[in-house]
């Protein structure tokens, strides 16, 4: 099995890599989906994010008001790092029950958006960076996210910079550019993860 950490910032295209990695073979432990899911209603992670931020952040139906505590926590890295206390120990816990039922020659994919944030590169076999400029993701936040300029800058910048996630890089998928120029790139280290994972 050949465990693979992805990340990328925000807007620069990381879950179109992980599509297109999933249609070659790719076996996908998707962090964030994980994440949602530890916090569905009748969860001890909704218990506990509940008891950290109080009622406020339920909504109507007792769901997670996702917006509302993004806003509380993307303002202040205390917060932020209250939720994250909560939240990560659970998705790490999930995903490696999922690592654990796939099979022994799979390439594993562990879609990571904070892998660089939190230190978690040396867990995997190698990590591939999905890289764009900062204008670029910027631009995709707001026109195809809808965001605004200052709620876009400030996800941005509650994540790592460029040169860190690149610093914990073994392979970078340039992604700056159209959807089209993406696909050769990702074929091309699927290519070398199949190659690696047979070694």
């Amino acid at each position: 099995m050949l465990k693979v950490g992805l990340t990328g910032g925000i807007g620069a295209g990381k879950s179109e890599v992980s599509r297109l990695l999933v249609s070659y073979g790719a076996v996908l432990i998707d962090a964030d989906r994980i994440a949602r899911e530890v916090v569905e209603p009748g969860t001890q992670g909704l218990a506990a994010v509940v008891e950290a931020f109080g009622p406020a952040v339920l909504a109507a139906d007792g769901t997670l008001d996702r917006p509302g505590l993004g806003a509380i926590v993307f303002s202040d890295p205390d917060k932020l790092a209250t939720l994250n206390k909560i939240v990560h120990p659970l998705v790490g816990a999930r995903s490696a029950e999922l690592e654990a039922a796939a099979g022994p020659d799979s390439v594993v994919i562990h879609d990571v958006p904070l892998l660089t944030e939190n230190g978690l590169a040396a867990l995997y076999d190698l990590v591939v960076v999905v890289d764009a400029a900062p204008e670029t993701q910027l631009d995709r936040l707001v026109r195809l996210r809808g965001m605004t300029p200052q709620e876009a800058h400030a996800r941005m910048a509650a994540q790592a910079d460029r040169d860190r996630r690149l610093a914990v890089a073994d392979l970078v998928i340039d992604n700056d550019g159209p959807l089209e120029d993406l696909e050769p790139q990702v074929r091309k280290v699927w290519a070398e993860l199949v190659e690696r994972a047979g070694r």
